[in-house]
């Protein structure tokens, strides 16, 4: 069933009938639907599963620390110019990560290793290579484990880049937002152009495996024109991944951060949609591949081959070349995922600090989740649905009916036959094509991958959307 090569097609008039709030599906289901009233004894029930399957591992330390407010981002960041406050937060970091590490077989391999945040270059060279050891020294590494870390142009040095990709880091990833000095000043993040360039510089010297940048379309003052600049402008960079990402104006749910941008200065929504499609064209027009939702990628990135293989996956970090593994998060708000458990740390400083050493006591017992939530089988198998679709573009029913143990009574029409009559409906639109054995989303149902996943979405049918961003 699959093409060569993935192609994606804009159509506006689609665009305009789907576009709505949805969930970008890192996970299903998706963490709006964690909850305090969580069952803490199915944690130790999903450590003694991984451990006794060998399940492979991937980590994630969140490093919530930024000397300056970013005024479209809604990530959990703390906002200081003090770097004394990383100390009290490195020590709670690496106790979280031996409380985990004590639960977990030391036989298990860790494939992938992510630092985000916040930006995990706020930390000292000298602190970034403490916490390397002690993740090091808790976990056993692949030898080609992905190994990742976010980083603020601004804040780098030669030496910074130098030092992490020695360290052992091989993928990087930085935010330009937009090239436009204009845009810049209007959501605080301002980054001459030549700083950009001579990071990059720096970053193949360092010959890291694959270098990630991030743009955002809807931004204050951007027009056609001056995000057509920013795309030839990231073209010259030659990164090997592209994030397109769409500005989501939300000041009822980001109100401290959202409250400095008017939006009149936004571009109108057709202006929008012009953006994008210009994006797409010039993106695809230089031979970078439509990876899923907003991320492009060279033809011979690891993204696109596993694509075309069937071998990608989606979790909280993104899209990942890595096999399907429990991933571990360490630090305040860090998402985990195992088994059939979700969990989040304390979203909070201190009830992160308190949940880590109650009492000034340091337990190995007491992990420091505010809210979890433990899937049912449905979900379990709505997840692989949703995945396949959101990863591949394509799903094979057979291979569900095998893997799920659907019999005959109950194959997989007839356990989503709700499913079908919507999916019915968008493949009338030309978002999908329905044949007995395959669903497939089409070049033009690509970009709303988004609404075609949210067809075995049970948890959306009551939901209040208005918490999500648009589908485009």
């Amino acid at each position: 069933m699959k093409s060569l090569l993935q192609t994606v097609e804009f159509n506006a008039d689609l665009i305009q009938k789907y576009n709505q709030p949805l969930p970008r599906y890192t996970s299903y289901p998706p963490a709006t639907e964690l909850t305090e009233n969580f069952d803490a004894r199915s944690v130790d029930a999903a450590f003694a599963t991984g451990n006794y399957q060998k399940t492979p591992l991937s980590l994630y330390c969140h490093i919530p620390f930024c000397q300056s407010a970013c005024y479209f981002c809604g990530c959990n960041t703390i906002v200081t110019q003090n770097a004394a406050a990383t100390h009290a937060y490195l020590d709670a970091l690496i106790c979280n990560i031996e409380q985990v590490a004590a639960r977990t077989d030391a036989n298990r391999v860790v494939n992938q290793l992510h630092w985000g945040g916040g930006t995990p270059n706020y930390l000292t060279l000298e602190q970034v290579k403490l916490l390397w050891q002690v993740l090091h020294q808790h976990f056993s590494f692949a030898q080609d484990a992905e190994i990742s870390i976010e980083v603020n142009p601004v804040s780098l040095s030669r030496d910074y880049v130098l030092g992490l990709r020695e360290l052992g880091f091989n993928r990087i990833s930085f935010g330009i937002q937009d090239f436009n000095p204009q845009v810049q000043a209007a959501i605080n993040r301002l980054q001459p152009e030549e700083v950009l360039f001579q990071v990059m510089d720096w970053m193949r010297e360092a010959a890291f495996d694959s270098v990630n940048v991030d743009l955002i379309y809807g931004l204050p003052y951007q027009t056609l024109a001056t995000f057509s600049d920013t795309i030839t402008k990231t073209l010259s960079l030659d990164p090997d991944r592209i994030a397109v990402f769409n500005f989501a104006y939300l000041p009822h749910m980001l109100p401290v951060q959202q409250k400095h941008i008017d939006p009149a200065t936004l571009p109108s929504p057709s202006e929008k949609l012009d953006i994008l499609h210009m994006t797409i064209d010039q993106l695809t027009h230089r031979g970078y591949q439509f990876i899923g939702m907003d991320h492009f990628a060279k033809p011979d990135d690891e993204l696109t081959i596993a694509q075309q293989t069937g071998q990608l996956h989606r979790n909280f970090q993104g899209y990942t070349t890595q096999p399907e593994s429990d991933l571990l998060a360490f630090g305040m708000t860090a998402i985990s995922m195992f088994q059939n458990v979700y969990t989040q740390n304390h979203k909070q400083l201190k009830g992160f600090y308190d949940a880590i050493a109650p009492g000034g006591q340091v337990s190995t017992h007491q992990l420091p989740i505010e809210r979890g939530v433990a899937l049912s089988q449905d979900d379990i198998l709505r997840r692989a649905v949703i995945m396949e679709l959101m990863c591949q573009f394509e799903l094979s029913k057979g291979a569900i009916e095998e893997k799920y143990h659907l019999n005959f009574e109950q194959d997989f029409d007839t356990y989503f036959a709700r499913e079908r009559r919507d999916l019915e409906t968008l493949a009338a639109d030309g978002l999908v094509r329905l044949t007995p054995n395959h669903i497939e989303v089409t070049p033009a149902g690509r970009l709303l991958v988004r609404n075609i996943a949210a067809v075995f979405d049970t948890y959306l049918r009551d939901r209040k959307i208005r918490q999500f961003s648009q589908s485009v």
